[in-house]
């Protein structure tokens, strides 16, 4: 019995001893490296250089910092059960960086400074002990975002990424880690603000400058309550707001600000701060005194005057601009405030101030309608000579402060449609109060702080209204904002089944084809289609934005980031009546730059997008970065911000041609002649046979139709939606991928077995053609199913050119010699659409046979050459002769070659149109 048992346990110790050894693991290593360290041959790995094992042969440390190593890692990396140490930076090492996950002895992984180019979504899950992690200056990274499930990772302390493609907000895990001290994420494309977890965290080097999207946004007051901050960096973002109180950052020894929107006055204990040696304000928009640093503290000086001191060196501000700069807190600082509000006299042209005759006095603040938020500040009540003072129309909160009822001078004070609350003080009746539009005015409601001086136990009660009732109105008041809150949340109700209700309705034409290499739902055919081809569609194309550090940086092909701000401006603030169209993954938005270009901008929700609307998001830019081509839209920028993806197109403003095609009638746009009808085919030809053979890189659109076609204002059309373009294969071979694209439009081998090659769009723009030739829509339900599948009905019945006759549109009604090229095309939209792939031709014959239908060259006429008298096929010298003898002028020998074309005589009109003609090649 002993010895049964004994047999199985002596297999399972050898299984163990083998399975102990990392010597396959680092031969692979070693041979996926192109120049390993050249001590790295042999079975005793543990003797490699830069090598290091337990006592069981498990490796536990690789260092191989700065060694010149190119190469790739190799996914048995994984396997290094007990690694604890990768130290791979300033190499040249490439490709995917292989996941990590579940080396739950791994402290420290520093990849820094190579050319990696992308990371698995799991590379850094289930490590409990990871202290470090770098990857800084991986230029060629694809887009990624930081996994949310670090926050398992309790021990972690570094994390820097700077310069390696990650977009998305800032986790807010971050400062919840409790030993986690440095965050370095520089020059990438995040946006969002700073997370509030950051407050009474343990970072210490906070460096989050130059973000290249639109920059991170928002106030920078969490900055107060991180203690334990020593270096702080960012510069060249776009943070709004006042510099925060920093007095508890008492190790601050840097602190670099420049290059964003704040405003305000600074805090006087930013001076004060004990350990600062370094600090950078300028191109802001601060305001209040110069700031004076102590001796030893490095402080850039603008070399242009784009803060709003009040002094252009240290000093106190002139009291009055003391009380406004105040009333400007109030309101939170605004930006127009510190733009307008420059200077050290308030009375030297401030914008929404006017002052009296001797312009010594404040006596008129005007600030309607200026989208003010924060409250009314009792700074007011030091301008005593105000007599107007215009609130209304803002979103001012809290209370009117009583103090105001001081001013002696005050004869006009507006605080109409606003959202005040609290108390209403009584003024004299000299006073034209106005306060219309506030509906919570006269209610305590909790929203401001509902202490004003002199208020009494009829606080609550409106001026003119019975002492008494304050307590009915806190209840009454209490009451109503339950009934609005109830309001509003079963108004969002309505509007979320509503819109549910909408897109089930426009999923509902069409069926979801599973997606052969997901399993998951994907949606085929008009379901992510767009009336104006801009629209949403999926993409399994990743992408990489490289660009450069400065703020707006150029990408390849003139491409830029914009900020959210310019495009809400452009776009009216994304208002309805600029809409152009909607697709599944967002809206499409007409806008105009202040130079007068017109923009398309299709905005979306990366919460609605999901997985594959960011893909199409990062395919568009993936190739339209790569490609510039007449007949292709151009993608002008981007923009990335927090959940929003923004892309900015050139605007077509005669829409699609599925609009001309199938609902001119209803969008009263005149029927497209025969001769549009052919050029707008030739440019789509042009323009998808440069993807095909004469881009830098081959691509197939795979979603090529009539609504993926856009008209200019010359009706010549370009070629739109690049989020489910491919790579192209090399050769004639095909490359399996995702079904996508549209019914109707689809190749018959796509269809069936997912693979594509170029000629899956030369069989889509065959489908175009038809329509072109028809009028009819490639699948149309309201016909009979005989009929309902135009690709399968044209080749039924255009047979002939009776047939054809019958079959194309009736609004063409063309002559013979038009007649003759319908046919043409006809024939040839019938040998786009062949049922094999290799019966069909290239784009390159579509743009032969199209070419002369549009482009026939015909020479001048015979009396049009005689008019002066040239003769097309005399030399240069012999044309001019005879030109100048027959005006008159001096001989040919009067004139030398070799003088400068302003030398030669003027010719008459016309003689410019036929000398071009002439060809001097």
């Amino acid at each position: 019995m002993a010895s049964q048992i004994s047999l199985p346990l002596l297999l399972f110790l050898l299984l163990s001893i083998s399975s102990a050894d990392d010597s396959a693991i680092m031969t692979k290593l070693s041979t996926s490296l192109s120049s390993p360290p050249p001590d790295w041959t042999g079975t005793s790995y543990c003797q490699w250089s830069g090598i290091n094992c337990d006592n069981s042969n498990k490796v536990t440390s690789i260092s191989l910092s700065t060694k010149s190593i190119s190469g790739s890692l190799p996914s048995e990396i994984s396997q290094l059960s007990q690694l604890k140490t990768l130290a791979l930076q300033r190499n040249k090492l490439s490709g995917t960086i292989p996941s990590f996950a579940n080396l739950t002895s791994l402290q420290e992984i520093f990849l820094d400074s190579n050319d990696f180019t992308s990371v698995p979504q799991d590379f850094l899950l289930g490590l409990p002990n990871l202290h470090t992690f770098t990857l800084s200056d991986n230029f060629h990274l694809a887009p990624w975002q930081i996994p949310g499930y670090l926050i398992e990772s309790t021990n972690l302390g570094t994390f820097a990424a700077s310069n390696s493609s990650i977009f998305g907000t800032i986790p807010d895990f971050f400062g919840s880690l409790p030993t986690f001290q440095h965050l370095r994420l520089s020059y990438n494309n995040m946006t969002g603000g700073l997370p509030k977890s950051f407050g009474g965290s343990q970072i210490q080097d906070l460096w989050l400058n130059n973000q290249q999207s639109g920059g991170l946004s928002g106030g920078i007051d969490v900055l107060s309550d991180m203690s334990q901050l020593s270096q702080v960096w960012l510069h060249a973002n776009a943070f709004t707001g006042p510099v925060p109180d920093l007095s508890k950052c008492e190790n601050l020894f840097d602190l670099q600000l420049r290059d964003n929107l704040l405003t305000g006055v600074l805090p006087p204990s930013l001076t004060e701060l004990p350990k600062l040696v370094n600090i950078s304000l300028q191109n802001n928009k601060l305001q209040g005194p110069f700031p004076e640093f102590k001796s030893g503290v490095k402080f850039e000086v603008e070399k242009t005057k784009s803060n709003s001191f009040c002094l252009d060196s240290p000093g106190p501000c002139d009291p009055q601009v003391n009380v406004l700069l105040e009333i400007a807190r109030g309101f939170g600082y605004p930006r127009s405030l510190a733009e307008s509000w420059t200077g050290n006299n308030a009375c030297d042209k401030w914008t929404f101030v006017t002052c009296d005759s001797a312009g010594k006095s404040v006596t008129v603040l005007n600030f309607p309608k200026q989208h003010f938020s924060g409250t009314i500040s009792p700074a007011f009540a030091n301008l005593t000579s105000l007599r107007n003072l215009l609130l209304n129309e803002n979103d001012l909160t809290g209370v009117i402060p009583e103090i105001l009822t001081t001013l002696n001078q005050l004869v006009v004070l507006d605080v109409s449609n606003n959202n005040l609350s609290g108390p209403v003080p009584v003024f004299k009746p000299t006073v034209r109060f106005t306060s219309t539009g506030n509906p919570f005015l006269g209610k305590n409601i909790g929203g401001g702080d509902g202490k004003s001086p002199g208020t009494g136990s009829d606080s609550g009660t409106p001026a003119g209204g019975a002492p008494g009732e304050s307590k009915g109105n806190s209840t009454s008041g209490g009451m109503i904002a339950g009934v609005v809150i109830a309001v509003l949340v079963f108004v969002g109700v309505v509007l979320f089944v509503s819109y549910k209700c909408y897109v089930k309705k426009r999923h509902r034409r069409f069926g979801r084809v599973q997606s052969p290499e997901e399993g998951k739902e994907m949606a085929i055919g008009n379901v992510m289609t767009s009336n104006n081809g801009y629209g949403g569609t999926k993409s399994e194309l990743q992408s990489q934005s490289s660009g450069d550090h400065t703020e707006m940086p150029v990408f390849e092909g003139g491409n830029v980031v914009i900020s959210v701000q310019v495009l809400r401006q452009v776009t009216d603030n994304f208002n309805e009546k600029n809409i152009l169209g909607r697709g599944g993954f967002g809206v499409v938005y007409k806008g105009e730059l202040h130079d007068g270009t017109q923009i398309a901008v299709k905005r979306m929700e990366s919460g609605v997008m999901g997985t594959k609307g960011l893909n199409e998001f990062q395919a568009e830019i993936a190739v339209l970065t790569k490609v510039r081509h007449r007949h292709l839209v151009a993608l002008l920028g981007y923009c990335i911000n927090g959940n929003e993806r923004l892309l900015v197109y050139e605007y077509m403003p005669q829409g699609t041609l599925s609009q001309h095609l199938f609902e001119c009638q209803e969008l009263g746009y005149p029927p497209l002649s025969w001769k549009q009808r052919v050029t707008i085919a030739l440019d789509v030809a042009r323009g998808v046979e440069y993807l095909h053979s004469l881009a830098q890189s081959s691509f197939i659109h795979r979603d090529l139709k009539p609504s993926n076609i856009l008209l200019g204002d010359d009706m010549r059309a370009k070629v739109a939606d690049f989020g489910l373009v491919k790579n192209a294969p090399d050769g004639k071979y095909s490359v399996e991928t995702r079904l996508a694209g549209t019914f109707g439009y689809l190749a018959p081998e796509y269809a069936a077995t997912g693979r594509v090659t170029t000629k899956v769009d030369v069989y889509a723009f065959g489908v175009v053609l038809m329509e072109i030739i028809t009028g009819r829509k490639a699948l149309d339900e309201t016909m009979p199913d005989e009929r309902s599948h135009l690709v399968t009905w044209f080749r039924r019945v255009v047979i002939n050119k009776d047939s054809i006759r019958k079959a194309m549109d009736q609004t063409l009604d063309p002559d013979e010699e038009t007649f003759d090229n319908i046919c043409r095309v006809a024939e040839l939209a019938g040998h786009c659409t062949a049922r094999e792939p290799y019966q069909r031709p290239d784009m390159g014959h579509a743009v032969n046979v199209l070419g002369p239908l549009v482009e026939q060259w015909k020479p001048s006429r015979p009396e049009e050459e005689d008019s002066y008298g040239i003769d097309l096929h005399m030399s240069l010298p012999q044309a001019l002769e005879r030109w100048q003898s027959d005006e008159g002028t001096s001989s040919m020998n009067d004139i030398s070659f070799g003088q400068t074309y302003s030398s030669i005589p003027s010719k008459p009109s016309g003689f410019a149109d036929t000398f071009d003609s002439m060809d001097c090649r």
